[in-house]
């Protein structure tokens, strides 16, 4: 527990001190993008060296003739998916941030409300979502998404809307569905167990954290296909 509260604690500071060089990278959208860059992998190297928390990425692999080769690590990552994730923790944020190119995010609009933070984040790219506005809000948002894929972006969102606990399947949003269906992309499912490693609250444990890169679904899948496979591999 005292690696935990020593995280944490170290954490509350290193946030605080990023603020003020969040604030000055607002002046260029190039360089707001390197700092929460740094700012995600700063998370990740805190959570190693404290805690012990390493993460290592799984992808599918091919076949030839049914018989496996090599790890395909072109999975779509160019934004020509919706990359639906698994999500137990800050940490595999920051890992699909890190090996996603040009991700963006749906996010919780409260999320957009945290000073200096939620600016940073809004000029990073990321959408807000106010779920109590239901169809209208989609609509809005679906053209934003549909604007930034075009611009060569790859977007991220997390289909249960919120972050679960290990062992715990919560239903997925609808948002996802409409949003693969309107765009004509397939999704790329991820699963994870960051939140063994990682939970929301309780303990931290040292460890390495998986993130599971799963084979494409169509964009006509099925919330129960789509939940199969981002809890395929998950905690």
């Amino acid at each position: 527990m005292i690696k935990t509260i020593t995280f944490k604690t170290l954490l509350g500071i290193y946030f605080v001190l990023w603020a003020p060089i969040l604030l000055i990278g607002l002046i260029s959208k190039r360089l707001n993008h390197f700092l929460v860059h740094t700012c995600a992998g700063g998370v990740m190297l805190l959570a190693r060296v404290i805690v012990g928390i390493k993460y290592q990425v799984h992808f599918p692999p091919t076949e030839e003739n049914g018989i496996p080769v090599k790890k395909n690590r072109n999975l779509r990552l160019d934004g020509k998916a919706i990359v639906a994730a698994k999500h137990m923790s800050i940490l595999e944020i920051a890992i699909l941030e890190k090996i996603v190119p040009n991700a963006f995010f749906i996010v919780k609009r409260e999320i957009m409300w945290f000073p200096i933070y939620g600016w940073a984040f809004r000029r990073y790219g990321l959408l807000p979502v106010n779920r109590a506005k239901g169809a209208t809000n989609m609509k809005k948002l679906t053209e934003a998404v549909e604007q930034k894929i075009l611009d060569g972006q790859t977007l991220i969102i997390f289909p249960e809307g919120t972050r679960a606990k290990p062992g715990h399947r919560i239903p997925i949003k609808r948002g996802l569905m409409f949003l693969a269906s309107h765009l004509k992309l397939p999704i790329l499912p991820v699963g994870t167990d960051t939140g063994l490693y990682w939970p929301k609250k309780g303990k931290m444990k040292s460890g390495t954290a998986n993130v599971y890169i799963e084979p494409l679904l169509p964009c006509n899948a099925s919330m129960e296909e789509i939940s199969e496979a981002i809890n395929r591999h998950s905690a």
